[in-house]
């Protein structure tokens, strides 16, 4: 062997490992890498790697549907400068709502405690609030009932609008940025956990990360003259709260209908009703008209909070006209329908 191509052979040896090929179909791609995505604006995402870095970024095909709070698996695309998502790794928990076609559609998830917040202005959609309480009671998770802007109650005994929630169980924390009032309570039950607002709009939820979150900075608007709310948040966004933990800012809407395949056919994700449903005289007692009734008896008594019963009766309807509005090819199996 000549001396020439003997060291050519040597200098081949002694090359780096895992040097990028030239003209290779992998120059101008990084390797993939994990992030969380903490805000999403339709497809408008920012995604947050391990190294704290943020990035916007885009899904990577028309039916991927990321959500706040999501950990994804994204590539740097060099060449068009761009970060695309290419993978939605397994949520722990997700909170879903349902649109006018019966679908289920995501809003946040890997999160472990939802807050629904309330206000005497605008006047408050109890009914909404009951329903998201629904959604977090199907999808396992913990809920927590805010009551916002409590120095608004104008002599309204804030029992007359919470008292519902406490005897189904459901914790009650008010508040008021205004006077500062009940801060700490709120900030001590958000502590380590991953936690989202939700209610109507104009109650407040852009006030309370404000107030919680000094740094994040919020654009908040105001009331109209009509007392109706204002969207002051258009996307969703996650915060990290100073002393341990996440919170994710939601859009305020103006009404809202759980995932119906997430609802427990039986109680639709009411407490009460799951406990007073074992006494009735039928086991597919649906709680509206049926004889015996231990449900329908219980609000009759008082031992039953009327308008929560109420509430049950609408979206039991609400339940029904979803389904019919998805179609019977579609309401087979799944935990929609009725056992």
């Amino acid at each position: 062997m000549s001396r020439a191509l003997s060291r050519s052979l040597a200098e081949a040896t002694v090359q780096p490992l895992n040097q990028p090929v030239p003209n290779s179909p992998e120059e101008g791609r990084d390797v993939s890498f994990e992030a969380q995505v903490i805000a999403a604006y339709g497809r408008h995402l920012q995604v947050r790697d391990a190294t704290g870095a943020c990035h916007d970024a885009r899904p990577f095909g028309r039916k991927m549907h990321c959500v706040c709070g999501d950990q994804v698996r994204c590539e740097r695309d060099a060449a068009h400068g761009e970060v695309h998502v290419l993978e939605i790794l397994p949520r722990t928990s997700v909170l879903s709502r349902s649109t006018l076609r019966g679908e289920a559609e995501p809003v946040v998830a890997n999160l472990s405690l939802v807050v629904v917040v309330f206000a005497p202005l605008p006047s408050p959609d109890l009914f909404i609030v009951d329903r998201y309480l629904c959604a977090a009671s199907s999808a396992g998770l913990r809920a927590l009932v805010l009551l916002n802007k409590d120095d608004l109650l104008d002599g309204v005994p804030a029992e007359e609008l919470t008292a519902g929630f406490s005897a189904a169980g459901y914790p009650v924390l008010r508040c008021s940025t205004t006077r500062s009032a009940g801060l700490t309570p709120l900030h001590d039950a958000l502590r380590n956990e991953t936690a989202v607002f939700v209610g109507q709009s104009g109650v407040g939820k852009s006030s309370l990360i404000s107030a919680l979150v000094p740094q994040s900075q919020i654009a908040t608007g105001e009331l109209d003259r009509d007392a109706e709310g204002r969207h002051t948040t258009t996307s969703s966004r996650l915060y990290d709260l100073p002393g341990g933990g996440h919170l994710i800012d939601s859009p305020g809407v103006r009404d809202f209908a759980p995932a119906i395949d997430t609802l427990e056919p039986r109680s639709l994700g009411f407490p009460e009703v799951d406990r007073l449903g074992v006494s009735c005289r039928f086991q597919d007692c649906q709680h509206l008209r049926e004889p015996a009734c231990a449900v329908r008896e219980a609000a009759e008594n008082g031992s039953f909070d009327a308008r929560r019963y109420e509430s049950y009766r609408r979206l039991r309807r609400l339940y029904a006209q979803l389904r019919e509005a998805r179609g019977p090819q579609r309401n087979t199996g799944g935990r929609g329908q009725r056992e």
